[in-house]
C-alpha cells in the first residue's frame, strides 16, 4: 500500500474519531453545563447534542434525581439549658443546574452547615419536653428555612427529618423513671377505678335486692289485706243474707225457740258436762218432751 494512502486513512480515521468526540448524549435525568472559552455558554438537557470542538466544552454534569444527604450528629442546646444531640436527613433536588454550578463553592458543605445552625437557633427557643415531641414542627421549621436559603443556590429541599435526638445519659435515666411512675400512677388509678366500679355495683346491687324484699312483703301484706277483708265481707253478707230470709219468711217467736231447741240438741250431744238453758226456752224444752211421750204410746 502507498505511504500516501496510509496517511489519508489515519487523518480520516482521526477526523471521524475527532467528530465522534464532538456529539454528546444527554441521559435522562442529566444536564451538562457548557462553557465556552471558560465563559457558561448553555446548558444542555436530555438528548443528542454537537460540542463545537476545542472552544466550547463541558463543564459539569449534573443528575436532577432528588439526593439525601445525612449529616452528623449536632450539638444543640434547648431553653432550658439542656445540651443533646441531634443528626438530620436532608431530601433535596437541584432544579437550576446553572445556579448550582455558579451559585456556591460546595453547596452541600454550604447545607449543611447552614442546617446545623438553623437547628440549633430553632432548638434554642424550645424546652427539652417540647423538642422531644415536636419533631413534626422542627422538621417543618428547617425545610422552610433551608429551603428559601438554598433559592440561589438553585437547589430545592423537599424534606428535612430529624433522625435521632440523644439527650444526656442523667437525662435519660430521669426519664426513664418518670416513664416507670407515670405508668405505676396509671395502674394504681385503673386498679381504684376497678375497685370502686365493684363497690358500686355490689351496692346497686344490694339495694336493688332490699326493694324487690320490701316490694313483695308489702305485696304479700296487702294481698293477705285484701284476703281478710274479703272474707269479713263475705261472712257479713252471709249474716245479713240470713237474717233477711228469716225476715221473708216472717218466723214468730215459736219458730225462733224451737230452733233454739235444735241447737241446744246439738250442743248436749257434745262434750260438754254442764249446760245452761235460757229460761225462755225451758217451757218449750217441757213441751216438746210430753209430745215425744204421747208419740210413743
Amino acid at each position: 500500500m502507498d505511504a500516501g494512502v496510509v496517511i489519508v486513512l489515519i487523518i480520516a480515521g482521526a477526523l471521524i474519531l475527532f467528530a465522534v468526540s464532538c456529539i454528546k448524549v444527554v441521559p435522562q435525568a442529566t444536564t451538562f453545563i457548557i462553557e465556552r472559552f471558560g465563559t457558561y455558554k448553555t446548558t444542555w438537557d436530555t438528548g443528542i447534542h454537537l460540542k463545537v470542538p476545542v472552544i466550547d466544552r463541558v463543564a459539569k454534569k449534573i443528575s436532577l434525581k432528588e439526593k439525601v444527604a445525612d449529616f452528623a450528629p449536632q450539638a444543640v442546646i434547648t431553653k432550658d439549658n439542656v445540651t443533646m444531640q441531634i443528626d438530620t436527613v436532608l431530601f433535596y433536588q437541584i432544579v437550576d443546574p446553572k445556579l448550582y454550578t455558579y451559585g456556591i463553592e460546595r453547596p452541600i458543605s454550604a447545607i449543611e452547615n447552614l442546617s446545623a445552625t438553623t437547628l440549633r437557633n430553632i432548638i434554642g427557643d424550645l424546652e427539652l419536653d417540647q423538642t422531644l415531641t415536636s419533631r413534626d414542627i422542627i422538621n417543618s421549621k428547617m425545610r422552610e428555612l433551608l429551603d428559601e436559603a438554598t433559592d440561589p443556590w438553585g437547589i430545592k429541599v423537599n424534606r428535612v427529618e430529624l433522625k435521632n435526638i440523644i439527650p444526656p445519659r442523667e437525662i435519660q435515666v430521669a426519664m426513664e423513671k418518670q416513664m416507670k411512675a407515670e405508668r405505676e400512677k396509671r395502674e394504681a388509678i385503673l386498679i381504684a377505678e376497678g375497685q370502686k366500679e365493684a363497690a358500686i355495683r355490689v351496692a346497686e346491687g344490694e339495694k336493688e335486692s332490699a326493694i324487690l324484699r320490701a316490694e313483695a312483703k308489702r305485696e304479700a301484706a296487702i294481698r293477705e289485706a285484701e284476703g281478710q277483708a274479703e272474707a269479713i265481707i263475705k261472712i257479713n253478707q252471709a249474716k245479713a243474707q240470713g237474717l233477711q230470709m228469716i225476715k221473708d219468711v216472717q218466723a214468730d217467736d215459736g219458730l225462733v225457740k224451737i230452733r233454739s231447741l235444735e241447737a241446744m240438741e246439738k250442743i248436749a250431744n257434745g262434750q260438754a258436762t254442764k249446760i245452761i238453758i235460757p229460761s225462755e226456752i225451758q217451757g218449750i224444752a217441757g213441751l216438746a218432751t210430753s209430745v215425744k211421750e204421747v208419740i210413743k204410746q
